[in-house]
């Protein structure tokens, strides 16, 4: 009786949150942290709830530094002048 409500508390709240459910690198977080959190002793929903933040986190940071780079590209720097 409590797993299925433990997995009914965890799954609600993460779908009262819809903007983390389709964020990016959740899904791939999620799936490396459930089979770790199995791993380390049968914890997959708090692995899964851990690795889809972590997902997340990464990808806003892979993201940002794209957006970085690309606007560096397309602005680059004053010429160093010649002497």
């Amino acid at each position: 009786m409590r797993k299925p409500l433990s997995a009914l508390i965890v799954c609600t709240a993460v779908l009262s949150l819809p903007g983390l459910v389709q964020a990016k690198g959740c899904v791939k977080g999620a799936a490396v942290g459930a089979v770790a959190g199995h791993v380390a002793g049968h914890h997959a929903v708090a692995g899964a709830a851990v690795g889809c933040v972590v997902g997340h986190h990464r990808a806003k940071v892979k993201d940002r530094e794209a957006k970085e780079q690309a606007a560096a590209a397309q602005h680059p720097g004053p010429a160093p002048a010649h002497q």
